[in-house]
């Protein structure tokens, strides 16, 4: 069996995930990872068992025996290091979101086309186990016509102090998590056609961290009369939810990833991947049971592998990175506006979408 190796870019708490996954992976090998932060990939990699560390992540794109990567950089990071992959002839699965603007997602996509290398978007709730059930539900008929899609993901704040920052991030929760709820309704619906995004956003907690949003409640409008609400939070204390709940004419389902199968824990210290996540996790928090599975990481990575050798095509592509980056930067412009934004939109050209909401 031919192993595809793999590099990681990127060696905080997603770095870990993209790792743990690809272990999972019996033809995926991982054999070099790259941090800049000095020191810190060689920890990584002696931890993990990875070979080789680079503080310089084009060092690592150099090496001839890399077939592919993985990208868990901050946001504002992914259009120079997925260009820079592409042109390394590496095939790359970008976290999400793919980007902080539409000119740099554009960009990114003209370079893998340009390059001839597969790329797939992040988006692991799709292969979430009790979320694919749901979408074989919608398949096999059994809700009727669906007409409704919520999903929310909330906890009290990102692991990373970086997300905090909008310069680096771009945006507050509706960018980092509501990219996760606005693409699980896409997939779920097949992808309609955008009829309008209106959205409300507020810092309501975290004023003295950010000046990003920390709520936000998003509505999505498609031309198949179907409506997605995308809720998500920064805010809500007592650790993570994520969950989801389809209604249609003959029925309804809902799934809940974290409570169904957690254990109810209480640490004074917390837990975690990585230090910096450790205070999301001190106190009361359901913990999950093999959290990467039940998230879809592990089965993200077997998809990632299958795309490269050519027996499956991307669940996940570039391309839709794009279009919830496209309704991310309508709802930053309804919440900064007050109204609702209709299609065909192009979005104003910003440096973040967050400044849609801010400057407005």
């Amino acid at each position: 069996m031919e192993k595809v190796r793999v590099g990681v870019i990127g060696s905080g708490f997603i770095g870990h995930i993209h790792v743990d996954g690809l272990k999972r992976v019996p033809e995926a090998e991982v054999v070099a990872v790259a941090s800049r932060t000095p020191g810190k990939a060689r920890r990584f990699a002696d931890e993990r068992g990875i070979p080789y560390a680079y503080e310089d992540y084009r060092q690592l794109l150099a090496r001839d025996d890399i077939q592919a990567v993985t990208v868990g950089v901050p946001n504002y990071l992914h259009e120079e290091v997925v260009i820079a992959a592409a042109e390394a002839g590496k095939h790359i699965m970008c976290e999400k979101p793919f980007t902080t603007t539409l000119r740099a997602a554009r960009n990114m996509l003209a370079a893998v086309r340009n390059a001839g290398v597969k790329l797939v978007y992040g988006e692991m709730l799709c292969f979430a186990p009790k979320y694919v059930r749901a979408k074989r539900l919608v398949e096999e008929g059994a809700l009727g016509k669906v007409f409704l899609v919520k999903q929310s993901e909330e906890h009290d704040g990102p692991h990373s102090p970086w997300f905090w920052d909008v310069n680096l991030s771009g945006g507050g929760v509706l960018l980092d998590m509501g990219c996760h709820s606005i693409e699980f309704a896409r997939w779920i619906l097949d992808r309609p056609q955008v009829r309008s995004v209106s959205a409300t956003l507020g810092t309501f907690v975290h004023r003295d961290r950010t000046r990003g949003e920390d709520h936000a409640v998003c509505i999505i409008e498609f031309e198949n009369d179907a409506i997605a609400i995308a809720e998500n939070s920064w805010a809500k204390t007592g650790g993570i939810d994520d969950r989801c709940e389809i209604y249609g004419s003959k029925g309804n389902t809902r799934a809940d990833l974290i409570h169904g199968n957690a254990l109810i824990t209480h640490s004074k210290v917390g837990y975690g991947y990585a230090v910096e996540k450790a205070d999301t996790t001190v106190g009361w928090t359901f913990t999950g049971f093999e959290e990467e599975w039940n998230y879809g990481f592990p089965q993200e990575m077997q998809h990632f592998i299958n795309v490269i050798k050519g027996r499956e095509e991307p669940v996940e592509r570039g391309e839709d990175g794009l279009e919830v980056l496209k309704i991310i930067h309508a709802a930053y412009q309804s919440a900064g506006e007050g109204r609702k934004i209709t299609w065909p939109y192009e979005p104003p050209d910003v440096q973040k979408p967050i400044d849609l909401w801010l400057k407005a």
